[in-house]
């Protein structure tokens, strides 16, 4: 298999099924910043020794090639392997079991993020999740994308998110002063 194929010389891409689209589609730009996020979660993941949250970091990765798979298909019922609410819901069982390991203080303090290598990572991942949200978002403008794409990306930032936090090494909270 030869990695170049000339074909993207001039602009322009292959979806998954065959369609060609300019490399700064909507649709490209969405799957491509999923493709972002993947590899920046498998920095974090080399980054972290808790064998329980690399065990999810390596699912929600496996998971995302579903995703951008799907949004790399002009016609998602094309798309074999889809993401469901069994997923959405894992993710949100996760999200509830680190939360409910910290405390009430932890968690609703906003905190100058990047005090470990892992956390940091992670809140890297966190950042580009939020873009690869908003840039599917922008491609709801153009085509139709199942609700449950947003609803996932939309739940995979909060328990990034929720990993950064528990991550942390330390917690610097950012104090706001009010103006009198």
């Amino acid at each position: 298999m030869k990695v170049y194929t000339r074909t993207g010389d001039k602009g322009n891409t292959s979806l998954y099924d065959g369609t060609r689209v300019p490399k700064d589609s909507a649709r490209v730009e969405s799957y491509g910043t999923l493709d972002e996020l993947n590899s920046q979660l498998g920095l974090a993941r080399s980054l972290i020794a808790d064998e329980n949250i690399s065990r999810i970091i390596f699912r929600v990765q496996r998971e995302l090639f579903d995703v951008a798979g799907e949004l790399a298909t002009s016609d998602p019922e094309e798309f074999p392997e889809k993401i469901s609410e069994a997923e959405v819901e894992q993710l949100e069982s996760d999200i509830d079991s680190f939360l409910d390991s910290m405390n009430k203080k932890e968690k609703s303090r906003f905190i100058v993020p990047g005090s470990s290598q892992a956390s940091a990572a992670l809140h890297v991942a966190r950042t580009i999740c939020r873009r690869a949200e908003r840039r599917t978002i922008t491609l709801t403008g153009e085509a139709e994308i199942r609700e449950i794409i947003l609803k996932y990306i939309n739940r995979l930032s909060d328990l990034i998110y929720t990993l950064a936090r528990y991550t942390e090494v330390k917690l610097d909270y950012v104090e706001f002063e009010k103006e009198e």
